[in-house]
């Protein structure tokens, strides 16, 4: 072991005894019921479930994050578009979150369908999303197909676009990859009204899946004497699962003498000049840029 990585060791060890310690007198979510929280020792609840399904992420998954990132890393050696489509809701952020983005890869082509955003109505998302046929739609409009590669996110991996999604795109011959919680999908009933006919699971379709390990039903902070539990996490699981997959594609390809186009802020100096660049190459390409 070299210097280097006796000292990153080092500085992981560090940073998880800190953790341990700063988490030692939380209760946890479920030991809150019959006693009440005071002020500000519930955000530190919060901050205590962020970190752990971060950390649940990061240790259980790795291999398929890292096989994952394999898959788009060929992609994006022989110049191929990695196609993202998050369907429904606050999905849609996780299309976004890569897409775009500074320090991202310039070739994910983000599917940023308008009828499934909450910005054009939340219901009405609600409903396009539980929709069959719709996902169908959405692939063949972008004509994704043979030597493709789409990524379909959504916390829940049950919903009719989504399945309609991974599976059209099988159907034509592309390579999928899928995000979800295998938790979540397998422990919804089958007659749910937001299950796809088929009843199928998005992990159980797509070539390559992992599992961004949200509970059943995504907020986590039950309270004393209020019914519903408080606190989302599927925002930061399925961004810490993206980026750490193109990070990881991105060191791959400069493991291997190539070096792909990244975007930079255009808020940081030169920024606008480092983009530009490579507009040319991806301006026609990519329908949302």
């Amino acid at each position: 072991m070299n210097i280097s990585q006796t000292h990153l060791l080092k500085i992981s060890y560090t940073l998880n005894k800190m953790s341990s310690n700063r988490f030692e007198d939380l209760p946890n979510s479920t030991e809150i019921e019959g006693g009440s929280m005071e002020e500000g020792k519930v955000m530190d609840l919060y901050f205590k479930e962020v970190s752990q399904i971060l950390q649940r992420i990061h240790d259980e998954e790795k291999e398929r994050i890292l096989k994952a990132a394999e898959v788009i890393a060929k992609q994006v050696a022989q110049d191929r578009l990695v196609y993202i489509f998050g369907p429904g809701g606050h999905s849609n952020l996780a299309a976004m979150e890569i897409f775009f983005r500074a320090g991202g890869l310039m070739h994910v082509n983000a599917i940023l369908d308008q009828e499934t955003m909450l910005s054009h109505g939340a219901l009405k998302s609600m409903q396009v999303e539980r929709l069959p046929g719709y996902g169908k739609i959405i692939i063949n409009d972008y004509e994704i197909g043979k030597d493709d590669l789409l990524i379909v996110v959504n916390a829940y991996g049950i919903n009719s676009a989504t399945i309609d999604a991974a599976l059209t795109a099988k159907e034509n011959g592309a390579t999928t990859i899928g995000i979800c919680s295998f938790e979540h999908a397998r422990n919804t009933h089958e007659n749910h009204i937001a299950r796809h006919p088929y009843n199928k699971n998005l992990m159980d379709i797509v070539d390559y899946a992992v599992d961004c390990k949200i509970q059943v039903g995504d907020a986590v902070i039950k309270l004393d004497n209020f019914e519903q539990k408080i606190g989302a996490l599927s925002t930061f699981a399925n961004a810490y699962v993206l980026n750490s997959i193109v990070v990881e594609a991105i060191n791959m390809l400069v493991n291997d003498n190539i070096k792909p186009p990244v975007w930079m802020s255009g808020n940081a100096t030169g920024g606008d000049e480092w983009n530009q660049k490579f507009m040319d190459r991806f301006r026609g390409r990519i329908k949302m840029l």
